[in-house]
């Protein structure tokens, strides 16, 4: 059912960033919906395959960007939309198949003592991963071990937070939200899952060494410039 026609909104929506994940993602909706009663959200980060048309089929609302945000720039679409229609939780996952979608009642229950949960898988960081995550830990003090996962559920005050125009600045979903929501005095919390291996396509971050020293760079100069001003209490605009 659209969720523009549902009468009474629940009150959580999932939302599933994809780019041209037309491989897998009609089978990640159908899994999603067969594991949590909750609208699925897809935001199409400018696909140039049929990742919408097969979203659609499979039973999720589409927004299809225009033009391509990043992964992050997706999830804070949805999680803005989410925000203008109501729903007071948030619950992500990749459109790859890595997240097993029968952990998201479980991320779900845990958002009554956290602001924000995440899914967390130790086991498929690679040595480089765990090292550059330990130095990025060290840098910010972030008691967070798997701070890429996109396996997450987000509470209320951490969608009022993130779907700000303040947080548009950032380019990953990582360090620098978890900042951002850190320095806001969220409660963060990690819940142990077992992924998958990435079904098909390749790490956006991890694509290429340029794209690696850029992410590395950056971070440690967002981490260095730890985000810790207050936000203007209101709705985002």
């Amino acid at each position: 059912m659209p969720l523009s026609s549902c009468r009474v909104r629940p009150t959580c929506l999932i939302v599933i960033p994809a780019l041209n994940e037309s491989a897998t993602i009609a089978e990640v909706v159908a899994c999603t919906r067969a594991a949590i009663d909750c609208p699925i959200l897809v935001v199409s980060d400018a696909s140039k395959d049929d990742t919408a048309d097969r979203a659609r089929a499979a039973g999720a609302e589409v927004l299809v960007l225009p033009t391509r945000l990043g992964a992050w720039g997706a999830i804070q679409t949805g999680l803005r939309w989410a925000w203008r229609q109501g729903y007071t939780q948030v619950l992500t996952l990749d459109a790859d198949g890595q997240h097993p979608p029968e952990a998201l009642p479980r991320l779900r229950e845990r958002l009554a003592v956290s602001d924000v949960v995440i899914g967390t898988c130790p086991q498929r960081l690679s040595l480089a991963k765990r090292i550059a995550w330990a130095y990025f830990r060290m840098l910010t003090r972030l008691r967070v071990i798997d701070v890429t996962s996109g396996l997450r559920a987000y509470g209320e005050s951490a969608i009022s937070l993130l779907a700000r125009p303040e947080a548009s600045l950032l380019d990953y979903q990582d360090i620098g939200v978890l900042l951002l929501l850190s320095g806001q005095g969220l409660r963060l919390e990690e819940l142990p899952v077992a992924m998958q291996p990435r079904q098909c396509g390749r790490s956006r971050v991890f694509s290429n060494w340029f794209q690696v020293s850029r992410y590395m760079i950056h971070t440690t100069v967002l981490c260095l410039a730890r985000i810790k001003r207050r936000l203007p209490a209101g709705a985002p605009s």
